[in-house]
């Protein structure tokens, strides 16, 4: 289904995020020796392998390489922190991965004082030499949006810092907490 839709539109040097659902072998193979694109796809339970070994990798990080503090929109306040590494790509049994990445997102509604933290595991077929800090911040603070007018904000902040955004608009988050 996904591809005969992606058939659709002009993809060609544009991103293309996607939840774990669409996170498949044949549809990473498409879009980038097909329609010369790129993705940044979250991997949970589908690609079980592939999920044990990006958590596996960042199990024990230190310093992110980037941290993101998302304005306190929508009644919450958002720190992300991003690690990277290239060191999996000829290891990983996915096609053409050129980093995966690790996404942690601390989040606190201001209403209620409710914290919570999660983690999303992640591969994109761009290096990360390719892959500007500008371009990651756009795709951290494309990923875990769940509110409609967020995606919105998200979309419109994508397409004014990194041209070529096409996005699937759903919760990307891995539901399981953080490290203390």
């Amino acid at each position: 289904m996904a591809i005969p839709l992606l058939n659709t539109i002009d993809i060609e040097g544009k991103d293309v995020t996607s939840d774990a659902l669409l996170t498949q072998r044949k549809i990473a193979e498409y879009l980038v020796t097909e329609r010369h694109a790129h993705y940044h796809f979250t991997v949970k339970g589908n690609q079980r392998g592939l999920l044990e070994d990006v958590a596996l990798w960042f199990q024990d990080r230190k310093k992110p390489d980037f941290v993101q503090y998302a304005p306190p929109d929508h009644g919450r306040i958002e720190i992300r922190k991003i690690w990277t590494t290239t060191k999996l790509n000829g290891y990983l049994d996915f096609p053409h991965v050129g980093q995966a990445f690790l996404i942690e997102r601390h989040s606190k509604e201001k209403k209620t004082g409710k914290s919570s933290c999660k983690l999303t595991q992640s591969a994109s077929s761009m290096l990360i030499g390719a892959t500007g800090p500008l371009r990651i911040a756009a795709t951290i603070f494309l990923i875990g949006t769940t509110m409609k007018t967020e995606v919105a904000s998200a979309l419109a902040m994508a397409r004014r810092i990194s041209p070529g955004f096409v996005a699937s608009p759903s919760e990307l988050s891995n539901p399981r907490v953080c490290a203390a």
